[in-house]
């Protein structure tokens, strides 16, 4: 028997020389076709045609280079108190979008609340400082005034909430989590929902959705797919604070009523009766179903209607409001919804408890700002 060594293989024993040579061939070809694939130069692919957008993709698209540079990226300072009772600067974020060509931005009230400084940046451009001109946290809506003017200003397109149906496509634009101009879309999943905001109000007439709304989409816009505002994101229903399929918009006919007050004035107005109504709270432990007068105005449609307070010394409820315009009232916050679906200087007709008896009288809704 013959032995071959040939390094750097190991040794190998055969019985004949031929096939040691063979084996050795063999195997000295395995890192020559390595070597011949790694010479080979690697290319980007080749890509596919895909041809035009489709007509529903194009109009998306459409909508969002339309309306992207209306919506506004709004960040604010604001002091409080440090656990060691200095100051801090603390920061807040939301959104917005432009009203009119002299500068108004709208949010919501809670997103510059409190603020010491207030900036907005516009379709990726710098931020430019703003001041608060007006707020309402009844309707949870501010309008800022920018200190420089573009002359490039792009205002939202005004829509209409009153003929909203359900079922509608939505688009939301926004800045959540301080991700610029982010677009999502949904549909509108219900309409005249009630939205609780400040002092003990609700917001009547509030569009539901189910668009991706999260921390940092408020104050923005709701569009509707021609590119108009229905809505002004406001909240949102989760748990956890982020997107669970349930979004809520302020209409967008009650932010054409709101604002220009807002610009005009600095506040909203605010409709009543010229009641002073006792705190729900203590209704509640009471266990009446209804608003309970803790006062009645002088000169105000209350007084003219008759309207009578609870008496303290003899205990006495006086008239209890239970319904408004044929709808049942339960709670203050009911009842100050109907009076805003009503709107100022519109005459409502009270359904009102006193002891077993009820009654119906026609009250004129004021502003208590006036």
């Amino acid at each position: 028997m013959k032995t071959f060594r040939s390094a750097p293989f190991p040794l190998i024993a055969t019985a004949t020389p031929g096939l040691a040579a063979l084996l050795l061939s063999a195997s000295l070809l395995v890192p020559m076709a390595v070597c011949a694939r790694e010479s080979a130069q690697a290319a980007p692919r080749a890509v596919a045609p895909r041809g035009a957008l489709l007509s529903e993709e194009q109009a998306v698209v459409s909508l969002f280079e339309q309306s992207s540079p209306s919506v506004a990226y709004i960040t604010t300072e604001t002091v409080q108190r440090g656990v060691f009772g200095g100051a801090e600067v603390s920061q807040g974020a939301g959104s917005g979008f432009v009203w009119d060509a002299s500068g108004h931005v709208v949010t919501n009230f809670h997103v510059v609340k409190g603020a010491r400084r207030v900036f907005v940046q516009l379709d990726a451009g710098k931020p430019i400082e703003a001041e608060v001109v007006g707020g309402a946290p009844e309707y949870d809506l501010a309008v800022l005034r920018l200190k420089n003017v573009p002359r490039t200003l792009r205002p939202v397109p005004l829509g209409s909430s009153r003929d909203l149906r359900i079922g509608q496509t939505v688009y939301a634009i926004g800045n959540p989590f301080g991700l610029q101009r982010t677009l999502t879309k949904g549909l509108v999943s219900a309409l005249d929902r009630e939205l609780p905001t400040a002092n003990f109000r609700e917001v009547a007439g509030v569009i539901q959705t189910d668009a991706a709304i999260n921390p940092g989409n408020s104050g923005g816009p709701l569009l509707d797919s021609a590119g108009r505002l229905i809505g002004v994101n406001t909240a949102i229903r989760s748990a956890s604070g982020s997107s669970s399929g349930i979004g809520f918009a302020i209409p967008v006919d009650l932010v054409n009523r709101v604002v220009p007050s807002l610009i005009n004035r600095g506040q909203a107005p605010l409709p009543g009766i010229g009641v002073t109504p006792i705190s729900p709270d203590q209704v509640a432990r009471a266990g009446i179903s209804g608003v309970v007068l803790g006062a009645v105005g002088r000169g105000t449609p209350a007084a003219s209607a008759g309207l009578q307070p609870y008496n303290p010394q003899t205990g006495d409820l006086g008239d209890v409001i239970i319904g408004v315009n044929g709808r049942p009232v339960q709670t203050l916050s009911t009842f100050v919804g109907e009076l805003e679906r009503a709107g100022i200087d519109a005459t409502v007709e009270l359904t009102v408890r006193r002891g077993e008896k009820e009654r119906r009288v026609r009250v004129k809704v004021i502003d208590l700002r006036g």
